[in-house]
């Protein structure tokens, strides 16, 4: 049959053909499909969060054009650190979950040693991007003014700009942790609980929208970050709550990496305060030579810490050269 197609109707022949794949093989995978349906609209929902504060700038005039481009420049400057640093480790350990665990259920229907892998993975991950906040946020108090005063000069470092990109420094820390407790959440969640989840998403689009508008009104610029750190903590809240009932029952407890060792934290707090120091002795409206002085507090201070980190925090260190070195070294090659 296929012979007399082909010599009398080639056309026919591919359809004859195509006929026959179909009715082998679905041509769509309702299931996969109806998974990234619901992937789909949470990002739909997410993108509301992230760019929320812009819709409610353009559309409610809270702030005159000269606080919104303060504003923009603070938000590019500070997001930086999360699409360099913090985007890349999510999207690929993104994948990593999604290859080692099963969507659905928790610890103990995975296989056991892939469990273990993945709760070793992500009490490492929690600790390292939870350390590099911490070191953004305490180092970002004492060098936003230099910083903005360096990229604008007092044009933005005169005016709400160091106060802005001080608190946003702080809300870098709830970035830093929203971004990888959701990798897991993302990757080890059901069809089903994605839809759930999209439903907690809506109600969070919401809340924040009318939080911006709210605290917009009472601090003015300052009140979009606070309105995206209240944000950026209940979805932290709701992840965490779902890594814990994934882990109940199980030997593993990988939200253990939320505790950093008491030297590196003892080592945090004298940095600020030294920073805090130095930014009011040597800086800003002094001479260049203060304000290489003031540098180099900071650089001796983020020394020390880096130290305090090697010393104590042993087993990140080694998922560091185990793991994140050796992954993106294959990646170069």
């Amino acid at each position: 049959c296929v012979c007399v197609c082909v010599g009398l109707c080639p056309c026919l022949c591919v359809c004859v053909f195509v006929c026959v794949r179909l009715s082998l093989q679905p041509l769509i995978d309702w299931k996969l499909a109806r998974l990234t349906w619901s992937f789909f609209k949470q990002s739909f929902l997410k993108q509301i969060l992230t760019e929320g504060e812009r819709y409610v700038m353009t559309f409610l005039n809270v702030l005159n054009f000269g606080d919104q481009g303060v504003y923009d420049i603070v938000n590019n400057l500070g997001s930086m650190v999360a699409r360099f640093v913090f985007l890349p480790i999510e999207e690929s350990f993104y994948v990593f979950f999604s290859r080692v665990l099963q969507r659905g259920g928790g610890a103990r229907d995975q296989k056991q040693e892939d469990a273990a892998m993945a709760a070793e993975v992500l009490e490492s991950l929690l600790k390292l991007v939870l350390l590099i906040g911490l070191i953004i946020t305490v180092f970002g108090q004492a060098y936003s003014h230099l910083a903005l005063d360096l990229y604008g000069g007092p044009l933005l470092s005169s005016g709400t700009g160091p106060v802005l990109l001080r608190w946003y420094s702080g809300y870098v820390l709830l970035l830093a942790l929203n971004g990888v407790t959701e990798c897991f959440v993302f990757a080890a969640m059901s069809k089903e609980e994605v839809d759930r989840y999209n439903l907690v998403m809506l109600a969070l689009s919401v809340s924040f929208l009318c939080l911006s508008y709210l605290l917009t009104g009472w601090q003015g610029s300052v009140g979009f970050i606070l309105a995206n750190c209240l944000n950026m903590g209940l979805r932290i809240a709701h992840s965490l709550h779902y890594i814990h009932r994934y882990f109940l029952g199980s030997p593993w407890g990988p939200l253990r990496g939320l505790r950093p060792s008491p030297a590196l934290l003892l080592c945090l707090a004298l940095s600020a305060v030294l920073t805090r120091v130095s930014e009011a002795a040597l800086c800003c409206d002094s001479g260049w030579l203060w304000h290489l002085a003031h540098v180099a507090v900071g650089a001796v201070c983020l020394l020390a810490v880096l130290v305090a980190v090697v010393l104590s925090e042993t087993q990140l260190v080694l998922f560091i050269r185990t793991q994140l070195l050796s992954r993106y070294a294959k990646k170069d090659t």
